[in-house]
């Protein structure tokens, strides 16, 4: 059995650690501690790997942001692999940093990297949507979600990357609905409180 795993993000240094990067993030804590190498092919870079007998193909487009889509539809049709069989992980600003949350299918919700996989492939497909918290004033938004996570909120997301590391594997192995029963959660409630203190500060 073979999946597609997106992780959502924009390519360059400039991009790295940035709230909208969290897709490439949760991939990175994915492949963690194994010899998988993300390798750059077409539309994406690219990295294989294995989990209980599935092949996991893990893509991190090159497109940027707004044309997410053409990379996605792209490895789909070049893997042969049902959309069913494919998870895209994202940013959210409407989630609390660290909060997780999948759908089994849905609307891009404003975001441009859902929007435009949706305009090219349609709203049934998983997403593991990861939480960056929306502290930030009007007009803003584009400022925050390409600015740097501060120390304390790095203490809460990155244990969820690590958790959406294992969301990925649990999906792959058991399906979206078991996998959501197992992992849909908000953070711990003191690291996220911690987490919202420094952003006010």
């Amino acid at each position: 059995m073979k999946y597609l795993i997106v992780g959502l993000g924009n390519v360059g240094s400039e991009y790295e650690g940035t709230r909208h990067n969290c897709g490439f993030m949760a991939l990175d804590a994915l492949v963690k501690g194994t010899d998988v190498k993300f390798q750059l092919d077409r539309h994406a870079y690219r990295a294989e790997m294995r989990h209980k007998g599935r092949i996991l193909v893990l893509i991190k487009p090159t497109t940027f942001m707004n044309l997410s889509g053409k990379a996605v539809k792209y490895w789909m049709m070049q893997e042969k692999i049902e959309q069913q069989n494919l998870l895209v992980l994202v940013d959210d600003i409407a989630l609390p940093v660290g909060a997780l949350r999948m759908k089994k299918q849905g609307s891009g919700g404003g975001h441009n990297g859902l929007g435009n996989i949706e305009q090219l492939i349609g709203p049934n497909y998983c997403r593991l949507r990861i939480g960056v918290g929306d502290n930030f004033s009007r007009g803003r938004q584009v400022d925050y979600v390409l600015g740097q996570f501060s120390a304390e909120e790095h203490a809460v997301l990155d244990p969820a990357l690590e958790q959406a590391a294992e969301f990925v594997k649990a999906f792959c192995t058991v399906g979206p609905d078991r996998a959501m029963n197992m992992f849909n959660k908000k953070p711990k409630k003191e690291a996220q409180e911690k987490a919202e203190t420094s952003n006010e500060k």
